[in-house]
């Protein structure tokens, strides 16, 4: 059974949702942990922690997750009893919602953790406590991904963390909207956000980023998507990426966490 507690551990956010705004984060997702999911000899449990005031996101995540294996089920957590009522009616075979908080309040231990757009709303100095709960809950193969987009899902960066703790962050985007690669700064998830600045490695990699895109103008001939694979490409010289061509393909870059880590204070 999930631990108990006598009321749920956290705070009520704003709780901002709109359909489809998490889609880069599910496809990554159901791409990269489909394997481990799969894997499990009992149906796995995937936890949308702190869906908001509307539960597209749960409904999307399960439709999604099933992709990669049918027999995933999904839970909707949420802090704000009133939004769990609101829920009831979009429950259905696979796909429930229950109060709660960072407690995670669902039996065993999930396969996946999704907190989309809940830190953000956090100080920094929580962050680290937050992650070291969320990651005690997961199954031993397990995934706790958290990060933030804008209101659309044009913009996403996200963290991905196994038991052990962070292992990546990814940075996704819609490249058509895209100026250069650094316009992702402002969706830095909270961990991160506040560390773009000189002297630490995430100003550093988004700084080398923007150059490889400058560098890779002559491809814009060739679309956004081109030229984003080929910036890519010159960024893995210097940074330790851990995708490659059929993840840029889709917008995507992810680096492994120890290479943008916050320099301590």
């Amino acid at each position: 059974m999930a631990p108990r507690t006598t009321r749920p551990v956290g705070t009520a956010t704003r709780g901002t949702t709109n359909p489809n705004r998490l889609r880069r984060m599910d496809r990554w997702i159901a791409a990269v942990h489909g394997p481990a999911l799969r894997r499990a000899e009992r149906a796995p449990v995937a936890v949308d922690l702190g869906y908001g005031a509307a539960p597209w996101t749960a409904v999307e995540l399960l439709a999604r997750l099933r992709t990669a294996d049918p027999r995933v089920r999904v839970v909707g957590v949420e802090i704000d009893p009133e939004r769990v009522a609101a829920a009831g009616p979009y429950e259905r075979e696979g796909l429930r919602f229950a109060h709660g908080g960072f407690e995670v309040p669902v039996d065993g231990r999930p396969a996946l953790i999704r907190a989309a757009n809940v830190l953000r709303q956090y100080e920094e100095d929580e962050v680290a406590a937050v992650w070291a709960r969320l990651c005690g809950r997961l199954a031993p193969d397990g995934l706790l991904v958290e990060g933030t987009c804008d209101e659309v899902g044009r913009r996403h960066v996200w963290v991905a963390l196994g038991p052990e703790g962070p292992r990546t962050v990814t940075f996704a985007t819609r490249l058509g909207s895209l100026e250069r690669p650094s316009d992702l700064a402002e969706r830095l998830p909270k961990a991160l956000i506040h560390r773009n600045v000189p002297g630490e490695p995430v100003h550093a990699f988004l700084r080398d980023f923007d150059r490889a895109w400058a560098a890779a103008a002559p491809y814009a001939s060739l679309g956004a998507r081109q030229r984003w694979i080929a910036a890519a490409g010159a960024l893995a010289g210097d940074w330790p990426l851990v995708d490659g061509r059929r993840r840029w393909r889709q917008g995507e870059v992810t680096v492994r966490w120890e290479a943008l880590a916050p320099v301590l204070s």
